[in-house]
């Protein structure tokens, strides 16, 4: 698909969605360079919160892909920030707008943290309006792909709400979310981390040449769901957990559910999930970096193999002192030192890559992939209730 003309890949419906992943590595750059930029006001922006509050509520929030960014993120974020001061959770927007009494309180100072493609999700609209209702100090982040949307439009002239826009390229055109979840992921990962800017910049630089290698490695990942397979499962430990909820939604939405599928952590699969498991399901791990969670992800692959009923086991990984020694798409050792949250960027790559195969494959249409119209690029018919 990464090889093809865009006259070659407009018979498969799969134009838009094969340029969108494959420039992912590019505009990483891009996201890196207006971070820098924008670091002076960021670093003030929230200096001027911890002098205001001794300790702060922080809500990531989304709906859909957008919400897997606060899960994909929140794990390592909350390792590397100080939790006396930042107390850190995510929280989809489709919670916060149905129950807002349990997230919002009126009395504690929150730092409300919106990621949005469009920012024209009746969710994320209403999830900010909730909080400016119940919230008495709150303060908003908006980071979103797309200047002229809802969200980006009510930041405007708001001292407590600080406007970061992503990389022109990242608002995908395509169906599915794929650049925008990855820019969304880095910029709040490069906002919270307390890594100096030149180890974020060397950490950017690392993830963008990964990319690359996903990219050249199509034939590679194209052989692994060449066999006849119905089910998809994504593993992974941490933050990996929500990448393989993403992961897998790519999946469900690039073949409008003729592959089912599913994801949980590499622990919490064995109490339940696992019984999804059969002769035509596909397995793939994310394997941390981390080398006491490796330990787990490897315990997983290789209990999976000795079983002997998924079709095929696969771990994503970076080569290290202990290596799954079964099928793996592997990344060179340079990257051990990278974080997992930050791997997210091409590990979803390669389950982007999958989902358009997959699409290919089932004979659907990765650009428009609901032939029914009932899914939408912008979600629709939500009734907003209000709330008092």
């Amino acid at each position: 698909m990464f090889t093809l003309s865009q006259d070659q890949l407009m018979p498969l419906g799969a134009s838009t969605t094969t340029a969108e992943i494959k420039q992912q590595p590019e505009i990483w750059g891009e996201a890196f360079t207006l971070y820098a930029e924008k670091r002076n006001n960021i670093e003030a922006f929230l200096k001027n919160l911890t002098e205001r509050h001794h300790r702060i509520r922080v809500i990531f929030t989304g709906a859909g892909t957008s919400a897997y960014v606060g899960d994909t993120v929140t794990p390592y974020l909350k390792e590397k920030v100080d939790e006396n001061q930042w107390d850190l959770m995510s929280v989809p927007t489709t919670a916060i707008v149905s129950n807002p009494y349990q997230f919002l309180k009126a009395d504690i100072p929150t730092l409300l943290i919106s990621f949005a493609r469009s920012g024209n999700s009746p969710e994320s609209v209403a999830s900010v309006e909730l909080a400016e209702q119940i919230v008495t100090n709150l303060y908003q982040i908006t980071i979103t792909c797309s200047k002229d949307g809802k969200l980006a439009q009510r930041a405007k002239g708001d001292e407590h709400n600080l406007l970061l826009l992503m990389p022109e390229r990242s608002n995908d055109q395509g169906f599915a979310m794929t650049g925008s979840y990855t820019c969304m992921t880095l910029t709040a990962l490069l906002i919270f981390d307390s890594l100096s800017i030149e180890e974020k910049g060397c950490i950017v630089e690392t993830v963008r040449r990964m990319g690359q290698s996903v990219i050249s490695k199509e034939a590679d990942i194209a052989n692994m769901i060449s066999s006849d397979f119905e089910r998809i499962i994504y593993l992974g430990s941490g933050g990996f957990e929500g990448l393989a909820r993403e992961a897998q939604l790519k999946i469900l939405e690039l073949t409008a559910g003729k592959i089912a599928t599913s994801f949980d952590s590499s622990l919490g699969f064995r109490h339940g999930p696992k019984s999804f498991v059969n002769e035509k399901a596909v397995v793939f791990l994310f394997v941390s970096n981390h080398p006491y969670t490796r330990r787990y992800d490897l315990d997983m692959l290789n209990e999976l193999k000795q079983d002997q009923i998924a079709s095929f086991i696969c771990a994503i990984a970076v080569d290290g002192d202990m290596n799954y020694g079964g099928d793996t798409f592997l990344f060179d050792s340079d990257a051990l030192t990278v974080p997992d949250a930050y791997l997210s960027l091409p590990f979803v790559m390669f389950g982007q890559t999958i989902a358009l195969l997959a699409s290919v494959k089932v004979g659907n249409i990765p650009d428009t992939p609901s032939p029914s119209g009932t899914v939408n690029r912008v979600v629709k018919g939500v009734t907003i209730h209000k709330y008092k």
